[in-house]
Order: C-alpha cells, then sequence, then structure tokens
C-alpha cells in the first residue's frame, strides 16, 4: 500500500503546480507517468539500499530535489531550512563565513569574488580562482549549495581549501577561520588626491556589494562629496559580486533621471517579462563626468549598474570584461522552510545586449596583472592606509584607476575649452 499511496500524495503535489504552469507534453515527458517511476525507485531504496539511515523520505526527497535544481543551471538550487535562512542573512550585511562569493563554473565551485575585509581577501584569494577541494574533499562532484555549507558556519572554524588560479596554472593551499562578516556596502569615499586629479575635484566611491542599505549610503556618501566640490566621480565597482536588483536600480537612480529603464528581464512566461526603472522622484543632484570600474569579479548587480550606466552614456566604462552573471532567480518557500530557487529570465541592458554568459565589455580596455591585483587588493585590507601610501599604490599598481582619472581630465579639460564656444552661439 506504501507505494501507490505515495505516488498518489505527489501526484497530488504535482496536479497542483501543473495547473499553473502547462508546458507542452509528449507521450514521453508524461508527468504523471515520471511521478510514478520515481515513487518506485525510492520505495526500492528504501526498501533494500544497505544503509537503512540514509533512507529516509526527508533525505532522499531533499537529495532529489538538489539534483533536480542542480541539473538545470549553475544558479539554481534546492535550499533546505538553514539554507535558506542564510540567504535571507546575505541581503542585511552580515553573516558566518570566509567572504568568499562563489558559482559553479566549468563544473567547479569559482571564486566570484573575495569580499573586502574578510578572511579570504585577506589570504589574497582573487576573483577566477577555482576550489579543488575543501578540507581535502574534492569538489568534483559537490553541487553549490554543499560548497556553500562547508564554506560557511560557526566563526573561528578552520577551513582548508585548495585552489586552482587558472591564470597562473598555480595550485596553492590555504588555510582560513571563519569569521561573523559584516559588509560595509559604501566604502572609501573620498576626493582623489591632487597630485592624481591635477586641478580638477575627482571623487572616488567604492561598492562593496547591493544589499538593502546600499543605496541610501552611496547617496549620504556623493551628498558628502558635492559639499565638497565634486566635479567628476569613479565609481568602482571591482569584485563586487551583486546582490538585490532592486538596490541596483536604486543605485542607477542615483545618476539617471526618474523613470528612465536600466535593465529588463525576458523570459518563458509574460509575467517574467518587466522592465525595471528609476524611481518618478526626482533626486536633485548635479550631473558630473563619471566612470565606473569594473573587472571579472563584477557580476550581477554590478553588472545591471555598469551596463545600463555604460549604454545611457551616462559614464565611461574602464577595465575587463565582468563576469557574466546575468541571469534572474525566482525563490519560492515551501510549506517546511525550504526553499527552491530557480532561473526563471535574463537581464537585459537598455540596448539589448545579454549579460548572462557575455559580461559587460569596458568602453576602454584596461587589464591588471595577477600580481597587480592582488598586491593592490591585499593593500586595501591591511587598513590604516596613509593618503599618501595610498597614491603611490595606486600610481605603481592600479592602471585602471590611472586611466579611470585621465578619462574623466580628458573630458573635464574638453568641456572647459568648449563652454566659451557654446555660449557664444547661445548669443
Amino acid at each position: 500500500m506504501i507505494l501507490p499511496l505515495l505516488a498518489c500524495l505527489l501526484l497530488s503535489v504535482f496536479s497542483a503546480f501543473a495547473q499553473e504552469a502547462e508546458p507542452a507534453k509528449s507521450e514521453e515527458d508524461n508527468g504523471y507517468a515520471q511521478i510514478s517511476i520515481f515513487a518506485k525507485a525510492l520505495e526500492l531504496i528504501r526498501q533494500d539500499y544497505v544503509d537503512e539511515n540514509k533512507t529516509s523520505y526527508h533525505d532522499l526527497v531533499n537529495a532529489a530535489m538538489k539534483g533536480m535544481l542542480s541539473s538545470l543551471d549553475p544558479h539554481s538550487q534546492f535550499m533546505d531550512p538553514d539554507d535558506f535562512r542564510d540567504m535571507q542573512d546575505d541581503t542585511r550585511s552580515r553573516f558566518n563565513g570566509l567572504g568568499i562569493e562563489v558559482s559553479m563554473k566549468n563544473g567547479l565551485p569559482t571564486v566570484i569574488t573575495a569580499m573586502e575585509d574578510t578572511p579570504a581577501a585577506k589570504a589574497g584569494i582573487l576573483s577566477g580562482d577555482q576550489i579543488l577541494r575543501i578540507n581535502g574533499i574534492s569538489t568534483e562532484r559537490m553541487d553549490l549549495q554543499d560548497a556553500i555549507n562547508v564554506l560557511r558556519g560557526p566563526a573561528g572554524a578552520k577551513i582548508t581549501l585548495t585552489l586552482l588560479r587558472p591564470s597562473t596554472k598555480e595550485i596553492k593551499e590555504y588555510t582560513l577561520q571563519r569569521a561573523e562578516i559584516k559588509i560595509q556596502s559604501v566604502k572609501g569615499a573620498r576626493l582623489l588626491d591632487p597630485e592624481l586629479s591635477g586641478p580638477f575635484k575627482i571623487g572616488y566611491v567604492r561598492l562593496v556589494q547591493f544589499n538593502e542599505p546600499t543605496a541610501d549610503e552611496l547617496s549620504k556618501a556623493l551628498d558628502e562629496l558635492q559639499k565638497q566640490g565634486m566635479q567628476a566621480l569613479v565609481l568602482d565597482l571591482r569584485n563586487n559580486p551583486g546582490g538585490l536588483l532592486n538596490s541596483a536600480v536604486d543605485v542607477c537612480a542615483q545618476f539617471l533621471p526618474p523613470n528612465t529603464k536600466v535593465v529588463s528581464t525576458q523570459g518563458r512566461v509574460a509575467s517574467q517579462q518587466h522592465d525595471y526603472s528609476t524611481s518618478g522622484v526626482k533626486k536633485e543632484r548635479s550631473t558630473f563626468p563619471m566612470v565606473v570600474l569594473i573587472n571579472e569579479g563584477s557580476a550581477s548587480g554590478a553588472e545591471i549598474v555598469a551596463g545600463a550606466l555604460k549604454d545611457l552614456r551616462r559614464a565611461v566604462v574602464v577595465g575587463e570584461t565582468t563576469f557574466g552573471k546575468g541571469s534572474v532567480q525566482n525563490v519560492m518557500q515551501l510549506p517546511d522552510g525550504s526553499a527552491v530557487r530557480f532561473t526563471t529570465a535574463k537581464y537585459y541592458t537598455p540596448s539589448k545586449q545579454v549579460i548572462q554568459g557575455n559580461g559587460v565589455t569596458p568602453n576602454i580596455r584596461v587589464g591588471m596583472t595577477t600580481e597587480q591585483e592582488r598586491s593592490l587588493f591585499a593593500l586595501r585590507n591591511a587598513g590604516n592606509m596613509k593618503p599618501e601610501d595610498e597614491k603611490s599604490i595606486i600610481k605603481a599598481r592600479d592602471p585602471q584607476m590611472l586611466r579611470a582619472i585621465d578619462a574623466l581630465k580628458g573630458v573635464m579639460i574638453y568641456a572647459q575649452e568648449n563652454a566659451p564656444k557654446a555660449q557664444a552661439v547661445k548669443k
């Protein structure tokens, strides 16, 4: 009796969802028949599998859902109740872990970025590093959520990572200690040293990720810089792994007119076709020249901001092509507190460029060597950097920043030289 009852239960659940979404079916792809096969396999495993403590319905069905979601794409996943709570904590800027944002790439957990002021960043882990082993266990058959579960956990525990750096073919082992990660999303807001900016007042702001307070924190930083006479801005999105979509849109609103479309989504069903625009409430802010810095560690929300400001010609984009994580995941909580996150659409920039798999290409391409990148971000994480030291570091190790400053100076020199001519034409 167990098998027929189980099959009936699964079929009733299937029927409830099938009423909302009815994809084209063939005889070979009949949901009722396939769920009956699944129920049969489930009962065979429960009956005969050698290790009985691994055969509870809860464990088997959860494992099946993990496999189902992970087979779709690198960003879809099943989350048990603890995983789901961890994901919610991310958006609130606090969690326990190593400070690594990871995604699946070429079958391996791959570092999108090591977030600033975290154990991973201080150890010198870089964007693009591939995680080969965690605590000596191969990640070759490990799904993304399993990897995240090991990386996160109570503060104080030590985790050993074996990483491959594709750019140098170097394999290196790191032993890191978990810590409570408190993410300040807006950092480094200041006017650049006059020796770098020349006769102009060029502001600088770095966005570490996009979470709930990011747009408000950025607005306050820009207000303060404008009080100091800022004439142009470098917005640094390097190694920003993204975050909340609404936060990214609200950041764009700091620089664009009201009701400006900054990103759109397209999926299979009409409900996934959506345009996201800046708020209709105008923010009084002067239109200053602007450069956005990007690199391979810029992903998701960072790509939305960079792509929008580039397409709408609000900013010049300098650096390297971004990560290419431009798909929309819906998170649906299930009755037991677990959740499924699955891809429902792709992001498109205002000019209809797809971000997923392509990334955002800069207007001005400037690369950095692995050594330059490693030393620059190591010094950032060292803390207590003196202004004169930072000036020397930018000159010696940050060609992307230097090119951004040169681009802004060129724009402002051109504007100054042509201002009298424009006034004469108006007369």
